[in-house]
């Protein structure tokens, strides 16, 4: 019997949720870093086996949102809810379950299943994070209930397992080769978008956006210009660095996994615009692919 269909992967800002998916598909389908709000746009990752295939919708961290985008992101994460055959809840160990969580779970349609993943068990104490199991559990009628490290690997294949034990026979709903429903161009924007959020000082990121420029896809070459946007004339300077040497960071660390992506020669080209406030203004936000 052939198995399918469509696991939400949900929660707060920086639990883990694309480390997740990356785990499950056994690649870096989506990019991760340890600031918050690193996902912006709800993506579909595609588990194909012989026996199923799972579409794993990576989500944005649900937040109280700040500006514009922040909106957005929480607009969408609260849409992959809806119509799926399974919800993965990802938290981390808590004593308390958070106020924040609550807000989440109550959102929830009672009628799909949940399961309660808490990640990060490598990063804390066993007391802990059966504390957290517990108490986690009083709160909601979870499904399933499992300690998991997203990055260690560790109860990855058995919360694989019970996903599979919990869906139906249905149809492949996407070609067997494809393992996410996004185009090079977006991929390609993340990555660059990736580098600059593990490089750069804490107050830059959440104002960057990447847009491509031109690109030209060659048999052996890709030659690709972007646009790296920031709000501030001081993030521009931040950005750029000390005779262009943290802009020839994000450049030289994007280009090598572009090369991955595309398997062939990348030459890259990065530009740094200013956008005042373009996280509150709606058409710079349609023009990045936020409306």
């Amino acid at each position: 019997m052939f198995k399918s269909g469509f696991v939400a992967v949900l929660g707060r800002p920086n639990v883990g949720k694309s480390s997740l998916v990356n785990a499950f598909l056994n690649q870096k389908v989506v990019i991760v870093s340890n600031k918050p709000q690193t996902t912006r746009k709800s993506i579909n990752a595609i588990l194909t086996r012989d026996d199923c295939q799972i579409i794993f919708i990576d989500t944005p961290g649900i937040h109280n949102p700040k500006d514009s985008l922040g909106e957005y992101m929480v607009k969408k994460a609260k849409e992959a809810k809806n119509d799926v055959d399974l919800i993965l809840f990802i938290t981390t160990p808590e004593v308390k379950m958070l106020e924040a969580d609550k807000k989440i779970l109550s959102g929830f349609n009672k009628d799909i299943p949940v399961f309660l993943c808490v990640n990060k068990v490598d990063e804390n104490d066993k007391a802990r994070v059966l504390e957290s199991l517990k108490n986690y559990s009083l709160e909601y009628d979870f499904k399933e209930i499992i300690p998991i490290s997203a990055l260690k690997l560790k109860n990855t294949d058995k919360l694989l397992e019970l996903i599979l034990e919990n869906l139906k026979e249905g149809p492949k709903y996407y070609p067997d080769d494809m393992v996410i429903d996004r185009e090079e161009r977006f991929l390609i924007c993340e990555l660059i978008r990736e580098k600059a959020l593990k490089l750069l000082s804490e107050e830059v990121p959440h104002g960057i956006a990447v847009e491509i420029v031109s690109m030209v896809n060659e048999d052996n070459i890709a030659k690709i210009e972007a646009s790296l946007i920031c709000e501030k004339d001081s993030h521009k300077g931040i950005i750029i660095g000390k005779n262009g040497g943290m802009l020839k960071k994000i450049s030289t660390f994007a280009r090598e996994d572009i090369e991955q992506l595309l398997n062939k020669k990348v030459y890259i080209k990065i530009w740094v615009k200013v956008r005042d406030d373009w996280r509150n203004k709606n058409n710079f936000l349609k023009e990045y692919g936020y409306k």
